[in-house]
C-alpha cells in the first residue's frame, strides 16, 4: 500500500517535473560559471532572518508546489523563508516568489555532531504553494535506490562561495561534477569511511561545491530527458572546497525516497 501511495504521490508531479522551459547551458559553485537565468527552476534560496533582514544560507530543491528538500545541517533555531524564482541575490527581478515556512521536518537520523554519519536531509513545507510557471518548476525525484554510474555527468547549482573563504556568488552558479563511484570515493586515499552508502560523491579537484551551496541539488539527466535531483549537497573537505580526491559529498536522494514520500503524505 505504501508503495502505491509513493508512486501516486510522485506521479502527480511527474508530468511537469525536471523539464525547464529555459534549457540549461550545460557546460562546466567553485570554478563554475553563471547559470542561464531560470534554467534550474527548482533551485531555491533558503534564507534566515537576522539584523532586520534575510540572508541566504543554503540552497534547496522544489519537489512539489508546497515542499522543499534541503540538508539537515542547514536547519537551526532561526526564522526562515524560501525564495523561489531567484537568480541574482543582489537584485529584485520581479520573478521571485517568497514563502514563509509552515513546517520543517529534519530526518530523525540526522546528528548535528556527526556530519559523516549521514541522514543529512530535511523537508520544508511552505505556508502556501508555489505558483508554477516558466521560472518555478519542480525537479523529478529518482526511484528508490537508483544510483548514477561512475563518471555520470551531473551538475551542482547554488550561490555558494566562489572559492574557499571567498564571497558567495550573486548570480546562480553551475558546475559539471561527474559522479565518483562509491567503491572509489570510499577508499582510504579519497574519503574513506566518511562516505556512507547513502551518500554520493561528485566532482573534486577544480570543480566542487562550496559553503553556501549546502542543501542544493545535484542535478542529473535521466534517460527520459528529465532532470532528477540525485543528491543534496552535504559537505566538502576542511582543506578547501576544491581539494584533489576530496569530491563534494551529497546525501543520495534515492536512499530517502520512501522517507520523503512518507513525510509529504503525513503532513
Amino acid at each position: 500500500m505504501m508503495k502505491v501511495a509513493l508512486v501516486l504521490l510522485f506521479a502527480a508531479y511527474a508530468s511537469g517535473c525536471g523539464t525547464p522551459t529555459h534549457k540549461p547551458s550545460v557546460s562546466r559553485v567553485v570554478n563554475g560559471e553563471d547559470a542561464r537565468p531560470y534554467s534550474w527552476p527548482w533551485q531555491i534560496s533558503l534564507q534566515y532572518f537576522s539584523g532586520y533582514k534575510y540572508h541566504h544560507t543554503c540552497g534547496g530543491t522544489l519537489l512539489a508546489p508546497n515542499w522543499i528538500m534541503t540538508a539537515g545541517h542547514c536547519i537551526g533555531p532561526r526564522t526562515y523563508r524560501v525564495v523561489l524564482g531567484e537568480y541574482d541575490l543582489t537584485k529584485e527581478e520581479s520573478y521571485e516568489q517568497i514563502r514563509s515556512v509552515e513546517k520543517i521536518v529534519v530526518h530523525p537520523g540526522w546528528d548535528d555532531n556527526c556530519l559523516s554519519c549521514g541522514n543529512d536531509i530535511a523537508l520544508i513545507k511552505l505556508s502556501s504553494p508555489a505558483e508554477l510557471n516558466d521560472k518555478v518548476q519542480p525537479s523529478c525525484v529518482p526511484e528508490s535506490e537508483e544510483i548514477p554510474s561512475h563518471h555520470f555527468p551531473c551538475y551542482i547549482t547554488g550561490w555558494g562561495r566562489i572559492y574557499s573563504g571567498g564571497p558567495i556568488a550573486s548570480k546562480l552558479q553551475q558546475a559539471l561534477l561527474p559522479v565518483i563511484g562509491h567503491s572509489i570515493c570510499s577508499t582510504s586515499n579519497w574519503w574513506g569511511s566518511y562516505v556512507k552508502p547513502t551518500m554520493i560523491c561528485a566532482g573534486g579537484d577544480i570543480q566542487s561545491g562550496c559553503h553556501g551551496d549546502s542543501g542544493g541539488p545535484l542535478n542529473c539527466a535521466g534517460v527520459d530527458g528529465r532532470w532528477y535531483v540525485q543528491g543534496v549537497t552535504s559537505f566538502v573537505s576542511a582543506q578547501g572546497c576544491n581539494t584533489i580526491m576530496k569530491p563534494t559529498v551529497f546525501t543520495r536522494t534515492s536512499s530517502f525516497t520512501k522517507w520523503i514520500s512518507d513525510t509529504m503524505l503525513q503532513y
